[in-house]
């Protein structure tokens, strides 16, 4: 097949395409993002159930003292202690149900932060459609994966991000090569690969 350019400047500006700092860095910015969520939501959760054993703490407190402050007097105590002891009685049963409805709403909170982290964790670390789109037409990564697979090439990455393998599928021969990307061959060798392959 005959070529209207140069195949050595073809290759030339195919390899200048391949400049992967950018994306680095934009995966880099990506994962301390998530990072920054992830410890942020523990964070809440965290300070939502601290909070509410402490509640159920001084519940528990307020509930041993108002027992004992009940068995300390007997029928027979003065008509004033029994006064006394009904008006504290009163403001004991007033704050375990202060502390009972705070306890109801610390849980419903909490019910909806573990809803919202549920979500958050449905959506993924690419979030939903609407925020995928939005960093498809934004994310120069995402760009360069949709023309690479224009031209049948896959890129893949591995557990900590970096894309060192691709699949280079040729329609018209119906051939699927599986290229591991290793850094001690340069980038011309590859771009010179994946241009003789499709």
């Amino acid at each position: 097949m005959l070529l209207d350019e140069d195949p050595a400047t073809l290759i030339h500006h195919t390899i200048g395409n391949f400049n992967t700092a950018p994306d680095k860095i934009a995966i880099g910015r990506i994962n301390e993002s998530l990072s920054t969520l992830q410890q942020a939501r523990d964070l809440r959760i965290g300070e939502a159930e601290a909070a509410l054993k402490k509640l159920s703490r001084s519940l528990a407190t307020l509930s041993t003292q108002h027992n004992e402050t009940i068995s300390s007097h007997s029928s027979m105590d003065h008509a004033s202690q029994i006064v006394e002891l009904d008006t504290q009685k009163f403001r004991i049963a007033k704050a375990a149900s202060d502390f009972e409805i705070e306890g109801e709403r610390l849980e419903q909170e909490l019910e909806g932060l573990k809803g919202r982290l549920h979500e958050l964790d449905m959506q993924g670390v690419e979030g939903d459609e609407a925020t995928k789109a939005k960093r498809e037409i934004d994310d120069p990564t995402i760009l360069k994966l949709k023309i690479f697979r224009s031209l049948g090439i896959d890129a893949e990455a591995d557990n900590a991000g970096k894309y060192n393998k691709a699949i280079i599928r040729n329609i018209k021969k119906g051939d699927v090569h599986v290229v591991n990307i290793d850094p001690k061959f340069s980038r011309f060798f590859y771009a010179q690969y994946f241009w003789q392959t499709i």
